[in-house]
């Protein structure tokens, strides 16, 4: 059975009025789920807070402190700022800028915990796939996506492979685990979009696979994308273990990215990575339009249990989304009525351009010499 990993801290808590992480999402994907009625009991477990020992396994002590004291204090200092940027326009200093990212790994480190013996994990507030070992980056205060492998590791996962679908590409992740054998890393993400890494090119100890992808990249080309790459390099790594980073920023409505994906595309790359491995770990991730990440990421919890999504929500369900509110943005006063009433996009099909195509074949003759 499936266990779903989620936690009240997400709840009015947000990164500041003018951030793009000022929208709710965990807690609609947990009342969402829990309106359609896809939480049977024992399911639903509450994410615990990673001590700072815990953190440690990747991170600077020196920088959980400085983290720590943020909160605590409300304010850092300018050498505070500089060495460990925190307090930045794009890593402020909020209520919670320490117990919030600390639950986020503390569920990662759970995750692999749990999956020592196999099973399917959902952790939406997870997927902090910026973060550095040693500073704040990019939205991400701490990398629980990198705590999750190394859980995963600690628990007997000898090989895991980590799949990516975030418009942005995981530096904080390909940073870590670049030069490791055992860790595939797979990485499918916007050209020329922040944080501009992730080249074509990158290799690392030869199990670095990044494709970066053209505007307007749309469900025929995923698809195209999931059959030539990702489904290949995971079924010939033989992995213990798969940690699917599942942003949601892929998608057209997001305001974050200029991609064109339907949520199809995401519940497909979740069904078919599924039987790869029997250790797999759901995280979130990106996703800065308020409905389209709630109800992406609900329906991948309906996909990894097998649940029917029907074509017109109960009225339940459409309360939930209707009592969303997303200020600053055209969308915010008159989101489509779609929005409220389903689940499921409808499909964004189109051509598979050469831009798509080239890199695919660029990559498989890579793989024709990969050992």
């Amino acid at each position: 059975m499936p266990r779903f990993i989620g936690s009240n801290i997400y709840r009015n808590s947000s990164y500041g009025r003018m951030h793009p992480l000022r929208v709710p999402r965990v807690p609609t994907v947990m009342d969402l789920t829990r309106a359609m009625g896809w939480v049977a009991p024992g399911q639903y477990l509450s994410s615990p807070r990673a001590r700072p020992a815990a953190l440690h396994a990747w991170h600077d002590p020196a920088y959980v402190a400085a983290l720590q004291q943020a909160e605590a204090d409300g304010a850092v200092s300018d050498a505070v700022r500089a060495r460990f940027h925190l307090g930045t326009a794009a890593n402020p200093v909020y209520p919670e800028v320490f117990r919030r990212p600390a639950t986020a790994a503390g569920a990662s480190i759970l995750a692999g915990q749990l999956l020592r013996d196999g099973g399917v994990i959902h952790s939406p507030g997870g997927g902090t796939h910026h973060g550095l070992p040693d500073r704040a980056n990019g939205f991400c205060y701490l990398n629980d996506a990198v705590l999750a492998v190394l859980s995963l590791r600690h628990a007997g996962a000898s090989r895991v492979a980590y799949v990516d679908i975030d418009a942005h590409h995981c530096d904080g992740v390909e940073h870590a685990f670049a030069c490791d054998p055992d860790t595939l890393l797979v990485s499918v993400h916007e050209e020329r979009r922040w944080p501009f890494t992730g080249a074509l090119t990158d290799r690392g100890a030869g199990q670095v696979w990044n494709l970066p992808v053209p505007r307007g990249f749309n469900d025929t080309e995923m698809r195209a994308v999931l059959d030539r790459l990702i489904l290949p390099r995971v079924a010939g790594f033989r992995p213990d273990a798969i940690v699917l980073q599942c942003g949601s920023d892929m998608l057209e409505e997001d305001p974050l990215s200029r991609l064109s994906l339907s949520n199809n595309a995401h519940f497909d790359v979740v069904r078919a990575l599924r039987p790869l491995s029997a250790r797999f770990l759901v995280l979130g991730g990106g996703g800065y339009n308020p409905w389209s990440v709630g109800r992406c990421w609900s329906g991948v919890w309906a996909t990894l249990n097998g649940h029917e999504i029907p074509d017109r929500l109960p009225p339940d369900a459409e309360a939930v989304l209707r009592g969303l509110h997303w200020s600053g943005h055209r969308h915010g006063k008159a989101p489509p009525d779609h929005w409220f009433t389903t689940l499921r996009d409808a499909p964004r099909e189109g051509p598979v351009r050469p831009a798509i195509t080239d890199r695919l074949r660029s990559l498989d003759a890579r793989a024709a010499s990969w050992v």
